[in-house]
C-alpha cells in the first residue's frame, strides 16, 4: 500500500477526535483535564505536522520541543499520553509505522524539589513529634498516610464505615474531590485502587475511639460545609520537617516513604503495588527503581555468598 492512503489529517486533529471518542466520560475529570493539555501542547508545538508525516524523526522532534520546558518525568507522561492514540492510529490502519518506536524522553534541568521519601529514622523522628490527642486531627491524619501509603484524596474520603475492626483493614473504595468548594465523593483514581489495606492493631484501636462517635457516611477528616486544601496538610508538614531538621517532604511523599520502606524490608514489588493500588507492577517498578536496583544488588552478594559455600 503506498503512503498516500495514510491518514492525512492534522495530528492535533486526529487527537482531539480520538479523546472525545474514547476518553471523555471513561476517565476522571482530572485525567481528561491532563489529555486535554497534551492535546493543546501538540497544536502549539506542531501545527502543521499531518498524521502521514509522523516519523521516529518527526516524533522525536515533538517531544524534544516539549523537553526544552518539561522535565524529563513531565516529558514522559507526555509521550504516555501520544502514544495512546498512536497505538490506535496504527492498529486502525491509518499510520504505516509506530512512530513512537525507540522514542528516546529527555527533559531540563530540574527544579528544586521536596524530597520524595524519608528514611525509618526520619520517619520515626516525625511521627515521635505528632501531636495525637483525642479529637482527630491533621497530624492523625499524617500517622494514617504514612501507615497506609493512600492517596491524599483516598484517606480524606474514609468514612468510619471503611473501618473494619474486625478484619484489621481499611476499605478504600472511592475518594474526596476536594478541589470543589463543597467537596463530594468521587471514584478512585483506577479500579485496581479499590483495594483493602491492612493496618496494625494499635492505630486500627486508636482510629475505632477517634471515629465512634463521627456520622457513618461522611469523611471523618473533612467538616461539613467547608473547604478542604492539600496545601494545609503539606504546610503542617513542611513546618515539622523544619523544625526537626528532616527533608521536607509533602504528604505525598509519605505515600511514597511507605512503599520505599516496605520494599526495603523485603515486601515484593506485587504486594506493594496492590498496596498501593497501582494498576500493575510496571507503574512500582518504574517509580522505584533506584530502590529496587540496590536491593538487586544486595541479593546478588546473598547469591555469590551462596554459591561460594557450594564449592
Amino acid at each position: 500500500m503506498s503512503r498516500k492512503h495514510y491518514s492525512t489529517k492534522l495530528f492535533y486533529k486526529y487527537y482531539i477526535g480520538w479523546i472525545r471518542l474514547y476518553k471523555e466520560k471513561a476517565v476522571r475529570k482530572v485525567t481528561l483535564d491532563k489529555y486535554y493539555l497534551t492535546y493543546r501542547k501538540i497544536k502549539q508545538l506542531a501545527p502543521e505536522l499531518h498524521m502521514n508525516d509522523l516519523t521516529r524523526q518527526s516524533y522525536q522532534k515533538l517531544l524534544n520541543d516539549y523537553a526544552t520546558t518539561h522535565e524529563k518525568q513531565t516529558t514522559l507522561d507526555f509521550h504516555h499520553h501520544l502514544k495512546a492514540a498512536l497505538v490506535d492510529a496504527l492498529d486502525e490502519g491509518l499510520l504505516e509505522h509506530d512512530p513512537t518506536r525507540r522514542a528516546i524522553i529527555k527533559g531540563c534541568v530540574p527544579s528544586q524539589k521536596k524530597n520524595k521519601f524519608l528514611s525509618l529514622y526520619e520517619l520515626q523522628k516525625l511521627l515521635r513529634h505528632l501531636d495525637l490527642g483525642n479529637e482527630l486531627n491533621w497530624d492523625w491524619f499524617i500517622l494514617l498516610v504514612a501507615k497506609t501509603g493512600l492517596r491524599f484524596a483516598e484517606a480524606l474520603a474514609l468514612t468510619p464505615e471503611d473501618f473494619d475492626f474486625e478484619k484489621q483493614q481499611i476499605i478504600v473504595n472511592k475518594s474526596w474531590n476536594y478541589k470543589l468548594p463543597q467537596g463530594q465523593f468521587q471514584k478512585t483514581k483506577n479500579e485496581s485502587s479499590n483495594r483493602t489495606v491492612m493496618v496494625d492493631w494499635h492505630l486500627m484501636n486508636q482510629f475505632r475511639s477517634l471515629i465512634q462517635d463521627k456520622e457513618r457516611n461522611w469523611p471523618v477528616f473533612v467538616p461539613h460545609h467547608k473547604r478542604v486544601f492539600n496545601s494545609t496538610v503539606n504546610g503542617l508538614l513542611e513546618k515539622y520537617c523544619y523544625k526537626l531538621d528532616i527533608p521536607t517532604i509533602s504528604i505525598h511523599g509519605l505515600r511514597h516513604t511507605h512503599a520505599s520502606l516496605l520494599l526495603y524490608e523485603g515486601v515484593s514489588v506485587a504486594s506493594v503495588a496492590k498496596r498501593l493500588g497501582h494498576a500493575n507492577t510496571t507503574t512500582t517498578q518504574e517509580t522505584y527503581l533506584h530502590i529496587i536496583e540496590e536491593l538487586e544488588n544486595k541479593d546478588n552478594d546473598k547469591v555469590l555468598h551462596h554459591l561460594s559455600q557450594l564449592s
